[in-house]
C-alpha cells in the first residue's frame, strides 16, 4: 500500500508528515493484508465448488454429495463475508485516524500559509485530507491490496495445466501494460486539470466574497470571463486526457472482451485433448479472470489513485513546510519590549521592498504613533510588528526573540490587533470578543468597558448573545471597530497593534479609544497605532514617521511635533510663502498639518543630503535637510 507513494529521500531522517503517519499505522495495514489474503483464498470457493459438482455431483448422481458441498460452501461463504465486513471496517477506522491525525495540522498549516500567499487555495488541501481518507476506504485500495494474490491464482493455474498459467501470465502482464500506459501519458494532463479546477473554484469563491461590489458596479461580466479562463483551462485538459486514454481504453475493451473467449477455447482445446477435465475449464476461466481483476481494477481507479498521490505530494509539501516554520521552543508571555533594526518588509508573494532600513526601539508601557502619508507602509509595518510577514533582511524581535520564532498559537491570545479591514467570525458578541476560545465573562465585560462598548451590546438584540457575522446581527462601521479593539485588548495584552483603529470612530468613539490606549499603557503594555488623526498623537509616548516606505523620523513624540513646528517651509518658484498660501504648518490650534516639499531645518546646511534623522530630545536634529512631503495629521 505503502508503495503508492513516493519514498523518503535518502539523506533525510525523518519521515515526511503523511508517510509519518502511515508508518504508524503500519500495524493496521499488515492486519488488512493478512485478511485480505484469507478473502482471496476464500474467493477459489466458487470455482471448487463448480469444479465438485461437474466432475464428481453430476457423473454420480449422488443427491447427499450435492447438499454436503452446497450447505459447506454457503458456510464458507458466511465466513468469507463475516472476514470481509472486519476488513472494511478495520479500512474505515484506519482512514478515520489518518483524518483525525492530519485534518486539524492540515488547517492550522493552510491558514498560516494562506497569510503569506493569498492565490493558495486553502479548500482544495482541506479537500485533499477527504481524498486520502476515501482512497483508503474505496475500491482502489483494495485493488492495490489484492494484486500481489493475482501470483497465487497463476500458481493454482499451473496445477491444471502449463499452459493456462503461461496464458495467464501473458493476459496478467498485458493489461499491466495498459494500465502502466494509461496511468503514464494521462496523469500528467490530469494533474494539469485538477490544479486548473482548483484555481477555478478559487477564483469563483473569491469573487463570491466581494458580490454586492461586482453586481453594484456591473462587474459580473468581467469576473465571469476570469473564472471562465480558467474553467476552459481545466475542460480543455480534461478533453486531452480523455483523448489519450481513450487509446488505451481502446485496447484495454479488446483484451478485456477477447481474454474470456479465448481462456474458454484454450481450456476447451486442453479438454478435447484429454489434458484437463470439464470442471477445470470452468475452474481455469475462473483463475484467469482472478489473476487479471486487480489489473483490470487499477485501469478502472486510476483517476482515483492520481488524485490520492496528488493529495498525498501536497499534504506533505505543506506540512514539512509549516514543521520548518514553526518553532518548537516554548517562549515565556511577551512583556512588550521591541526592537527593529534595519528591517526590510517584502510582501508574500513579491520581490520588491515596501518597507526599508527601519529601526527604532520601544520599551514596556510605551505608546508609538506611526504616521505618513497614504501608501507610506504602516498596514505593512504593522503586519511585519506582529509577524505576519517575514523581514526578507534585518530583524523585528519581541522581549530579545525574533517575532517569525514566536508561536502564534502560544503568543497570540497574549497579544492584540486590530486590522484595517474588520471582519467578526460566525457567532456571538461575547465569542468573538473571547477570539473564539473560553469565554471567561469578566474578561469580556471588561474589555467591552474600556472602549465604552458596554451598554451599546447590551442594547443588541440579544446582548453579548447577540450572534454577528456575515449572516448575523449588522453592527455600524463605528460599532464594528470598537468590537476589533474589544477584540484585541481582551485580556489586557502587552503588545498590542491598532492600523487605523479610528477611522469609523466618531469624537465620543475616539474618546473611549484614547482611555483605552492610556488603560493599555498604565498597565506596562506596548501600544503600536497608525493613524492619520491628531487627537490620538497627543497621547502617544513616540512618533515614527514613515514616507514610501522608508524611516524618515522617529523619536518622542513631543520633540518631532516641536521640530515640525520649528520647519519653515520655502514656497515654489513664483509663489509667495506667505501664511494663508498653500504651504501648511501648524494648523489654528497647534495641530500639525502637511510638511511640503522643499522643507527644511532652520539650522540645517542646504548642502546636505536627504536622509531620515532619529530624534533623541534635540529638536534641531530632528528632521532631514529636505524630506519628503510628510501627512503627519
Amino acid at each position: 500500500m505503502q508503495d503508492l507513494f513516493s519514498p523518503l529521500p535518502k539523506d533525510s531522517t525523518l519521515d515526511l508528515p503523511v508517510q509519518k503517519i502511515l508508518r504508524q499505522c503500519r500495524q493496521a495495514f499488515i492486519i488488512s493484508f493478512v485478511i485480505t489474503f484469507i478473502c482471496e483464498i476464500l474467493s477459489i470457493t466458487p470455482m471448487l465448488y463448480m469444479m465438485n459438482v461437474m466432475d464428481y455431483v453430476l457423473h454420480s448422481g449422488n443427491g447427499t454429495t450435492l447438499f454436503t458441498l452446497t450447505v459447506l460452501v454457503i458456510v464458507f461463504y458466511i465466513f468469507w463475508s463475516a472476514v470481509d465486513w472486519i476488513n472494511s471496517r478495520l479500512l474505515i477506522r484506519l482512514s478515520l485516524r489518518i483524518d483525525w491525525e492530519l485534518a486539524a495540522n492540515v488547517f492550522d498549516a493552510s491558514f498560516r500559509k494562506y497569510i503569506g500567499q493569498k492565490s493558495m487555495n486553502v479548500q482544495q488541501l482541506l479537500d485533499d485530507v477527504t481524498s486520502l481518507r476515501q482512497f483508503f476506504t474505496g475500491q482502489p485500495a483494495q485493488v492495490l491490496m489484492k494484486a500481489p494474490f493475482a501470483l497465487i491464482f497463476i500458481v493454482i493455474a499451473t496445477l491444471f495445466h502449463p499452459l493456462l498459467a503461461a496464458f495467464a501470465l501473458i493476459a496478467t502482464l498485458l493489461m499491466l501494460v495498459i494500465s502502466y500506459l494509461t496511468i503514464k501519458i494521462t496523469s500528467p494532463i490530469m494533474k494539469v486539470s485538477q490544479d486548473a479546477q482548483a484555481e477555478a473554484t478559487r477564483v469563483a469563491a473569491a469573487s463570491l466574497r466581494q458580490a454586492e461590489t461586482t453586481l453594484a458596479l456591473g462587474m459580473l461580466s468581467g469576473v465571469r470571463n476570469r473564472w471562465h479562463e480558467q474553467h476552459k483551462k481545466y475542460l480543455s485538459n480534461q478533453e486531452n486526457a480523455s483523448e489519450a486514454k481513450g487509446l488505451t481504453d481502446g485496447l484495454n475493451k479488446v483484451l478485456q472482451k477477447s481474454i474470456p473467449s479465448l481462456q474458454m477455447a484454450l481450456g476447451a482445446y486442453l479438454a478435447m485433448e484429454g489434458l484437463i477435465t470439464a470442471g477445470m475449464v470452468m475452474g481455469s476461466s475462473m483463475l484467469i479472470s482472478k489473476a487479471i481483476a486487480p489489473i483490470q481494477g487499477l485501469i478502472g481507479g486510476w483517476k482515483d489513485i492520481i488524485a490520492a498521490r496528488s493529495a498525498y505530494d501536497r499534504l506533505n509539501s505543506l506540512l514539512t513546510e509549516d514543521l520548518k516554520t514553526k518553532s518548537s521552543v516554548k517562549l515565556p508571555p511577551p512583556e512588550g519590549r521591541l526592537e527593529v533594526v534595519d528591517a526590510v518588509g517584502v510582501p508574500p508573494g513579491h520581490d520588491k521592498a515596501v518597507i526599508t532600513d527601519l529601526n527604532f526601539e520601544l520599551d514596556p508601557g510605551q505608546v508609538l504613533a506611526i504616521v505618513g502619508p497614504s501608501a507610506a507602509g504602516k498596514t505593512s509595518l504593522s503586519k511585519m510588528l506582529l509577524g505576519l510577514w517575514d523581514p526578507s533582511q534585518g530583524s523585528v524581535r519581541l522581549d530579545g526573540v525574533k517575532i517569525a520564532d514566536w508561536d502564534h498559537d502560544d503568543v497570540g491570545p497574549l497579544v492584540g490587533y486590530v486590522p484595517q479591514e474588520i471582519s467578526f467570525f460566525e457567532g456571538t458578541v461575547a465569542e468573538n470578543i473571547a477570539r473564539l476560545g473560553e469565554i471567561v465573562p469578566e474578561k469580556v465585560i471588561e474589555a467591552a468597558k474600556l472602549i465604552e462598548m458596554h451598554e451599546v451590546i447590551l442594547g443588541f438584540p440579544k446582548g453579548y448573545d447577540t450572534i454577528i457575522g456575515d449572516s448575523g446581527f449588522a453592527p455600524s462601521g463605528g460599532q464594528r471597530q470598537r468590537l476589533a479593539i474589544a477584540r484585541a485588548i481582551y485580556g489586557m495584552p502587552k503588545f498590542v497593534v491598532m492600523d487605523e483603529p479610528n477611522s469609523n470612530l466618531d469624537e465620543l468613539g475616539e474618546t473611549a479609544l484614547i482611555n483605552c490606549v492610556l488603560a493599555l499603557k498604565q498597565n506596562g503594555g506596548t501600544v503600536i497605532i497608525t493613524t492619520h488623526r491628531p487627537r490620538l498623537v497627543n497621547v502617544v509616548d513616540m512618533m515614527l514617521v514613515l514616507k514610501e516606505g522608508r524611516q524618515v523620523a522617529f523619536g518622542k513624540a513631543q520633540d518631532i511635533l516641536e521640530a515640525v513646528r520649528r520647519l519653515q517651509v520655502i514656497p515654489a518658484e513664483g509663489e509667495e510663502g506667505e501664511e494663508g498660501q498653500d504651504n501648511e504648518g501648524v494648523g489654528p490650534k497647534g495641530q500639525v498639518g502637511q510638511v511640503g516639499q522643499g522643507v527644511q531645518n532652520e539650522h540645517a546646511d542646504p548642502s546636505n543630503g536627504p536622509g531620515p534623522t532619529r530624534v533623541d530630545g534635540d529638536a534641531h536634529n530632528t528632521v532631514s535637510q529636505a524630506p519628503p512631503r510628510l501627512e503627519v495629521v
